[in-house]
């Protein structure tokens, strides 16, 4: 290590007080520390109480991190108008959002169908004795495993869910004594990680126990990990809007709407065909996706990590669908999504909390149409873009706030630049001269 180094580095870092850390690291690592500490300081919680429940979120907390919570309102999903919360940082999200479900308020709006709420967890183990013992025993071993898990399943087993089923896996063709055991669960309205990777590692115990009793040999098998799988292809919603394409209206540019239908299902079977396009496309139905989940206190890497394996099933591919059949456009996200509505941040973060009110306290299926709704119609909106005017135009007129910002216009120099570049394209280069002759103007 450099010499330098040396002073980077420190012990008991996390037992230290939280003023403690912010010293150390603004002393160490920055050229004004006080600057730095009034700064991440100035963005504790008011309340003494909220911000012990944001610093148990994670550890070795200095400071919060504040990211825009927004709405998109006019959302018409099954039939139930919504006002959807969605916390984001990148421009035109949001808006883009509130203007597709505006659009499809009255074209019926979004039908979504739940699929199926299966979560699934993993025992992975080595097997080295005879592989017919293990399959001729597998029905007593799996009746073994749910009944020592009992008093763990209870209170799930009493709110309507539980252990669905324990399959053996046999995986020696491609690793040597490779076995797994591949749970089932349903979890309701949570979702559930904690109560299954509980259960998987009772199953791993029992599992055990019991193969050192029908062999003979406590080096029968050996268990590798329990862990829940993110890879969740039975627990998915579908989302769909569909019209007569006369009805999708005109667009910018004088473009009709059989126009527009086509050129907009040739963009969706581009994403099918093209892995490359196919990254872009579904990560701009996740623009939406993640907002919401963000907003509710769900997990967006687990729900990314399910959604992108599930893409890529054969080739990666589009995560949304278009159709034109005898006159009617329909467009639908056949997506997979295990979120929860109780238990974790939902209950403990309090804009997560004020989230699911706003949402008017869906339940875990619920919550999932709805998340699958605004990631439709993200996805509606930009290949919407993209087929019409491009994406800069609208994006970058978002983005000039931005700009106007970062260059420290103040708000009479923002409201001129806003009406200049109402009918011109906005870079960071013309917003900077566009305030330099503003300025030179006035000097």
């Amino acid at each position: 290590m450099a010499e330098k180094d040396k002073t980077k580095t420190i012990s008991g870092f996390s037992s230290m007080r939280k003023r403690d850390k912010i010293k150390w690291m603004a002393k160490t690592f920055f050229t004004d520390p006080e600057a730095v500490m009034r700064e991440l300081m100035s963005y504790w919680h008011s309340s003494d109480e909220q911000q012990k429940i944001l610093d148990g979120f994670s550890e070795n907390t200095v400071s919060n991190f504040p990211m825009p919570f927004g709405l998109a309102p006019n959302f018409l999903i099954n039939g139930k108008t919504y006002c959807v919360p969605m916390v984001i940082e990148e421009s035109s999200v949001v808006a883009a959002a509130s203007s597709a479900a505006k659009f499809w308020m009255t074209r019926g709006g979004f039908k979504t169908e739940i699929i199926d709420t299966k979560k699934l967890g993993q025992v992975h183990f080595l097997w080295f004795a005879d592989k017919q013992i293990l399959t001729d025993h597998f029905q007593s071993i799996k009746e073994k495993l749910i009944e020592d898990c009992s008093d763990i399943s209870a209170n799930m087993n009493n709110r309507g869910g539980g252990i669905l089923d324990l399959e053996l896996i046999d995986f020696t063709d491609k690793k040597e004594n490779y076995f797994q055991i591949r749970a089932s669960f349903e979890t309701c309205d949570s979702m559930g990680a904690n109560f299954i990777n509980t259960c998987l590692e009772q199953f791993a115990k029992s599992l055990y126990e019991y193969g050192t009793n029908i062999t003979g040999d406590a080096n029968a098998l050996e268990v590798n990990m329990s862990i829940l799988s993110n890879y969740t292809p039975e627990c998915r919603v579908i989302a769909s809007v569909e019209c007569n394409i006369e009805d999708l209206g005109n667009f910018k540019g004088s473009m009709e709407a059989h126009t527009f239908a086509r050129r907009f299902r040739d963009a969706i079977e581009i994403a099918e065909i093209d892995p490359y396009r196919a990254a872009t496309h579904n990560k701009g139905i996740y623009n939406g996706i993640d907002a919401v989940v963000l907003a509710t206190g769900n997990d967006f890497r687990a729900i990314e990590a399910c959604g992108h394996t599930y893409a890529a099933e054969g080739q990666y591919s589009s995560l949304s669908h278009c159709k034109i059949e005898k006159g009617i456009f329909k467009f639908w996200l056949d997506i997979p999504m295990a979120v929860g509505t109780v238990g974790g941040l939902t209950s403990l973060h309090p804009i997560a909390k004020r989230s699911l009110e706003l949402l008017e306290n869906p339940g875990a299926k619920e919550l999932m149409s709805i998340i699958a709704a605004v990631g439709l119609a993200q996805n509606f909106a930009a290949v919407r873009s993209l087929v019409t005017t491009g994406i800069q135009e609208g994006h970058m007129k978002m983005h000039l706030k931005n700009i106007l910002n970062h260059l420290q216009a103040t708000d009479t120099e923002s409201e001129q630049a806003f009406s200049h570049f109402n009918d011109k394209i906005v870079s960071f280069n013309a917003v900077r001269e566009f305030l330099q002759k503003t300025r030179d103007v006035k000097v």
